[in-house]
């Protein structure tokens, strides 16, 4: 019972990336490419671990938010001025795309649920959903819903996985040995910025403060992390594990991927598939505004709880944007795609300063201070430049 009561924080990182984009991108992914990208949603599952690990270490240490740290600790204003504005920026713009996604991927699952073949007015209901449990402005209650839809949403796709009856020797093969060409590049980069999401880093900081108030909690928050984000890269997995079964280019959405698998148990397929979609979209809509208040209340340093005006406005200009984009009908894999490798082209420039906090001394002494760590965060900071590099000169 204790250690249900530290459950949390990782969770709650774990419901922001197993979003409608991990499900799509890891639906094309499968369907497109069998097992062979497995090995790169396995690297973008250590980063996540690693990068992660680090932010709420420092969110514990000093009892802040991670853009309230790097405001401090950059002395030259005119350098402080452009970090925090290119955070803010990257983080608002980004997670309104986000939003988007997620409300949209929501409402594909909504769709598949009800068959409803228009959208219609289901943005308004997922963000009706998203802003209730927001407004409540309760941690507990947001800790709890997301838990509860996380649980709902893993139960969903792990069944789909095991019943499609993956063949372990190619799984094995996909997970450890890399291949990567000009028409897998986009789908790996959009893995990568779909698991490893730099708004998370800035959400799990704020969030140990919320849960635990001491570093004596340390220990505590890392075991929380580890399990929740591995867990959920296993989800985000299984997902890819049931898409290779079904290969074919015209796998586009999750919908597209339960048609495929109907005749391996039936009608049925869509509505296992159509709740972790829907799960998945819920827990998305809430955490991407809730990280954009969370950096907003940071940056410009407002105090006050969950409830406070400021904080409100943050978070219901997201979901507002989001619903509105979903409402336009816009193409919702390309939305997605968008978000993704955007937040793949961010993570280098976050990551690098993440880096660079963990190993002040001001900041974080020698006792908080891994050497292993520091060495993995700077193979996972040069393959994801690489990586970015190749992905822009790929759309050139």
């Amino acid at each position: 019972m204790k250690w249900i009561k530290d459950i949390g924080p990782g969770v709650l990182i774990a419901a922001a990336f197993i979003g409608p984009g991990t499900v799509t991108l890891c639906s094309i992914a499968g369907a497109s490419f069998g097992y062979s990208l497995l090995w790169a949603l396995l690297l973008s599952i250590i980063a996540t671990i690693v990068l992660q690990e680090m932010a709420l270490r420092i969110g514990l240490i000093t009892n802040k938010g991670l853009a309230e740290v790097i405001q401090n600790s950059i002395k030259s204003k005119i350098l402080n001025r452009l970090i925090i504005l290119l955070i803010l920026c990257a983080i608002l713009i980004g997670n309104a795309a986000y939003e988007a996604g997620n409300i949209t991927g929501g409402s594909l699952g909504l769709i598949a649920l009800t068959g409803k073949e228009s959208l219609n007015l289901t943005p308004l209901i997922i963000g009706l959903i998203a802003f209730t449990v927001l407004y409540i402005g309760s941690y507990k209650v947001i800790e709890r819903s997301l838990i509860l839809l996380v649980i709902i949403m893993s139960l969903s796709f792990l069944t789909t996985s095991i019943i499609t009856k993956p063949d372990l020797g190619e799984l094995i093969k996909g997970l450890f040995v890399p291949t990567i060409n000009s028409g897998s590049l986009i789908i790996i980069l959009g893995l990568i910025g779909t698991t490893v999401v730099p708004y998370n880093l800035f959400l799990h900081s704020s969030l140990v403060k919320e849960k635990w108030n001491s570093i004596d909690k340390l220990k505590t928050a890392r075991i929380e992390s580890f399990v929740s984000i591995l867990l959920g890269g296993i989800v985000s997995m299984a997902i890819i594990i049931t898409a290779a079964t079904v290969k074919g280019d015209n796998i586009n959405t999750v919908i597209d991927l339960a048609k495929g698998l109907e005749p391996l148990y039936g009608d049925y397929a869509i509505y296992f598939l159509g709740i972790g979609l829907f799960a998945s979209g819920i827990t998305s809509s809430i955490t991407a505004p809730l990280a954009a208040a969370y950096v907003a209340k940071s940056c410009f340093g407002w105090k006050g709880s969950l409830k406070s005006l400021n904080f409100r406005l943050v978070w219901i200009f997201i979901l507002l944007i989001g619903v509105a984009v979903s409402l336009l009908k816009l193409n919702p894999i390309e939305v997605i795609k968008f978000a993704q490798f955007s937040n793949s082209l961010l993570l280098p420039i976050i990551a690098i300063i993440l880096f660079w906090l963990i190993n002040n001394k001001s900041i974080i002494n020698n006792n908080y201070s891994y050497k292993l760590q520091n060495i993995l965060v700077a193979i996972i900071i040069l393959i994801t430049i690489i990586l970015g590099v190749k992905g822009i000169m790929n759309l050139m």
